[in-house]
């Protein structure tokens, strides 16, 4: 494809690339192109070669296509498969307030989680999860792009930089300044994107590193030794940080339905170890549509699914007047209980 991509019209630009709406000459295919310049002195960007060396092995129908790679004196262009728009242009131009509806939110979340979990198979992060990384198309397709910020990983679990992911999305342990993270980081991420396809705008639209924190423990809940044991040995821990309960997610996003809340209340885990991986997710109940294999057809009865709220927000709130945690902590769970215990990690 070298040399037969020609330009149309620019789309955006980045730290360090311009990317433009081209065409293919022969075919008159749309592209997307993604153009470094070269200096001549630092040369390649280390980004440009991670998304490089990435993304040639990332094939897969909701991650964005890359088709070639042109390599020139001065400049670099990036070849990718053309999307209409971003996920956040699509909420602007089609939701309610930029709220989608709840059918577009559950494709769209199934899609994105695909996505995510072929990264993950492939041991990759992408580390920078958010509606304007995500495109889509008039067929109703969502793929992943830009990888500039994506590691490989591995074992044992590498050290990483804590300066990642776009703030509003940005996992509460990253956020503490842990640098021992792995695919939870993302799944953190996705359950904010979720958040915000249902309401129209960020969940957590923080202004610094402090605020966001804050904006999260007031929603969340102040984590502590007990909810989250090895907090304290995280850089930015303070134990004199201002205590919150646990909130009713209800209370931000009142038209979720059950299932959806179940899922979300599982990716937004204060505690990065217990956030549920891609895979997981994906057999969750509510996406029993797509899922021919569901799991034993198990469906959540609404009162059940309030009961992990109730007992993080007792637990906690306990915790904070320091007294022992509740009983029902210490109950032997019902059957269906079980079921549920194995299937939603703690």
């Amino acid at each position: 494809m070298a040399g037969q991509a020609s330009q149309l019209e620019k789309l955006g630009e980045g730290t360090y690339a311009t990317v433009y709406k081209g065409r293919n000459r022969a075919t008159g295919t749309l592209v997307a192109l993604k153009e470094i310049n070269l200096d001549s002195e630092e040369g390649t960007p280390s980004t440009a070669i991670r998304e490089i060396s990435l993304m040639k092995d990332l094939k897969h129908n909701n991650i964005i296509n890359l088709y070639d790679v042109i390599h020139t004196e001065n400049k670099l262009t990036l070849v990718f498969e053309y999307l209409d728009r971003d996920l956040k242009k699509y909420m602007d131009t089609h939701g309610n307030n930029g709220a989608l509806e709840p059918h577009i939110v559950k494709s769209f979340m199934y899609q994105l989680l695909k996505g995510i979990e072929f990264c993950h198979q492939n041991r990759v992060l992408h580390r920078d999860l958010k509606p304007q990384n995500l495109l889509t198309n008039s067929k109703g397709e969502l793929k992943i792009g830009d990888f500039g910020l994506a590691r490989a990983f591995g074992i044992p679990v590498n050290t990483f930089s804590s300066e990642v992911v776009t703030l509003w999305y940005r996992a509460p342990d990253v956020l503490m300044g842990s640098r021992n993270y792995s695919t939870s980081i993302d799944m953190w991420s996705a359950g904010c994107i979720l958040a915000e396809m249902f309401i129209g705008r960020p969940l957590f639209p923080g202004g610094s590193n402090e605020d966001q924190l804050m904006k999260i423990f007031k929603l969340m809940g102040t984590p502590n030794e007990r909810t989250w044991p090895g907090l304290s040995q995280l850089p930015n821990y303070r134990p004199n940080f201002n205590m919150f309960i646990p909130q009713d997610l209800r209370t931000i996003i009142p038209t979720i339905d059950p299932l959806a809340l179940n899922l979300l209340n599982s990716l937004l885990q204060m505690k990065p170890e217990n956030r549920i991986s891609a895979a997981q997710a994906l057999q969750h109940p509510w996406f029993s549509e797509f899922n021919n294999n569901h799991i034993g057809g198990l469906t959540l009865d609404p009162i059940s699914q309030d009961t992990p709220f109730q007992q993080q927000q007792q637990i906690q709130t306990q915790a904070i007047n320091n007294q022992p945690p509740p009983q029902m902590y210490q109950s032997v769970p019902s059957q269906q209980q079980q079921q549920q215990q194995q299937y939603y990690p703690n």
